[in-house]
This record gives C-alpha cells, sequence and structure tokens, in this order.
C-alpha cells in the first residue's frame, strides 16, 4: 500500500555519541509515545537547537518535533535506520505492562510544538501535522493506533503530555487517537486499501467488534466477524466507525 505524504520531513541530527544521540540502534519500532514540548512558544527548530547545544548535559530526546511550519527530525526515525531516543523514564513500569518494553528502546518519541500565551505558533496547524506523522509512523512500522500512548499515560506522577499542546487546539487525547485513525484511512491509496486490508486491520476490527457486543451495541459479533474477514472491500467503510465508537467509550472511563 501507499500513503499521501501530505508533508515533508526534513532530518536535522543531533550530534551521534553523544549523551542525546547514543547512535544506539533499535531493534524495532513497537510502539509511539506522544509527547509536547511543554515550553509555550518554542519552535520545533528551536527545541532541536536547544538539545544540539547542551547534547552531553543529559540523556533526554525525542526523534520528532512538529511545529505549524514543519516536521524535524533530529534522531534518525523515518529518515534514516532508526536509533534510540531517551523519552521515558526507564524505572516507569506502565510501558514494559503495556507493550512489553522499554520505550526508549523500541518507542518512537514525537513531540509536539504549542503555543499559549506567545501565539507565535498556529497551533492547529501543528496538530494537524502531528496528526498525519503518528498516522505515518503507524502506516510506515505496520503499527495499529493502540499503539500510540501519552506521556502522561506512562507516567502519570510527573507529565502531563501531550494534554498541554491538545488543550489549546480544543482536542482531547482519546480525540488525538481517532483523527489519527481517520488521518491513516484519508492517506492510504483508495485502490490498494480495497484490494487488501492489512492483517491489523482485521484483528482490530474484530476486537471492536467484541467490545460492541459486551457492550450491547452490536448483536451477531460472530457475523461480523467473518464478513470482516472474508468480505473486507463490503466492511470497509465500517472499521473507521468501529474504531470510533470503540475509542469513544474508552474516553468515558477516564
Amino acid at each position: 500500500m501507499s500513503f499521501k505524504k501530505k508533508y515533508t520531513i526534513t532530518n536535522k541530527y543531533l550530534t551521534s555519541g553523544t549523551k542525546r544521540r547514543s547512535g544506539i540502534k533499535m531493534p524495532q519500532v513497537s510502539f509511539i509515545v506522544a509527547h509536547d514540548t511543554g515550553n509555550d512558544g518554542s519552535t520545533a527548530l528551536q527545541n532541536i537547537a536547544y538539545y544540539e547545544n547542551s547534547n552531553n548535559d543529559m540523556n533526554a530526546s525525542a526523534h520528532l518535533f512538529v511545529d505549524d511550519t514543519g516536521i524535524y527530525e533530529c534522531i534518525p526515525l523515518l529518515t534514516g535506520t532508526p536509533e534510540k531516543a531517551w523519552h521515558v523514564l526507564y524505572e516507569k513500569p506502565l510501558d514494559n505492562q503495556r507493550f512489553g518494553d522499554d520505550a526508549n528502546d523500541v518507542a518512537a518519541g514525537v513531540e509536539l510544538c504549542y503555543s499559549c500565551n506567545r501565539g507565535n505558533i498556529h497551533n492547529e496547524e501543528a496538530y494537524n501535522r502531528y496528526v498525519w506523522l503518528l498516522s505515518y509512523i503507524c502506516y510506515k512500522f505496520g503499527l495499529d493506533p493502540t499503539k500510540i500512548v501519552g506521556h502522561h499515560i506512562l507516567d502519570p506522577e510527573r507529565k502531563t503530555d501531550p494534554q498541554n499542546a491538545l488543550l489549546k487546539t480544543g482536542k482531547s487525547y482519546y480525540q488525538l487517537l481517532q483523527d489519527v485513525v481517520k488521518e491513516y484511512y484519508e492517506c492510504l491509496s483508495k485502490e490498494e486499501d480495497i484490494l487488501k486490508l492489512m492483517d491489523w486491520e482485521i484483528h482490530l476490527a474484530h476486537q471492536a467488534i467484541e467490545n460492541l457486543s459486551k457492550k450491547g451495541l452490536i448483536k451477531e459479533p460472530v457475523d461480523w466477524k467473518r464478513k470482516v474477514s472474508e468480505n473486507p472491500q463490503e466492511i470497509l467503510d465500517d472499521i473507521p466507525w468501529m474504531f470510533f465508537v470503540m475509542l469513544d467509550r474508552l474516553s468515558e472511563k477516564d
């Protein structure tokens, strides 16, 4: 399948062999951690410049920064062989519990830049690029949107990102996940999308059917599963709806 390249990803690599960029390769990319900078008005390039100017100060970094003007990669993920970035504390257990590994070893770290009081970043445009980037990473590494997790979920005692930035656009965390699913489908080649659904899409549809059935929202889940597996073309338009309903129901718990 092909994916619509709505935006350019520009590499602005940090110096390798430093604390911020070790150069250690990732064994695989298994999930994505959604961050925001927590720094009102600081642009993507300004954040990367700060990282470079302090590249041996600490083991703290991310793969990509997004603002309203561009998407910039400072540690290779999409524009080179993926390397580890240091964006979640190793001693935090929730990444291992949810995904079976440490975020620093197998997760992409994506930072959203935003404006609050300074007003020099167009938050809605930055958000649109962020949504596209998250969906593109899913496509690139064969991940489904359940493999996106906010930093605030992995480190709830200390972190609130990416909700700091999302609030500036009037979005919730679960709205972000819904928007990523929608963007993913809109950016896929329609012809190829109709011809073949990826395994993860069918698997997620089955999961959504089970969840909706347990909540009494659909009947005859076995028949729905069979339709998805045997006739994906006929059911294609319903799959995003299943995701949206499932995520809406999950959001009601928070």
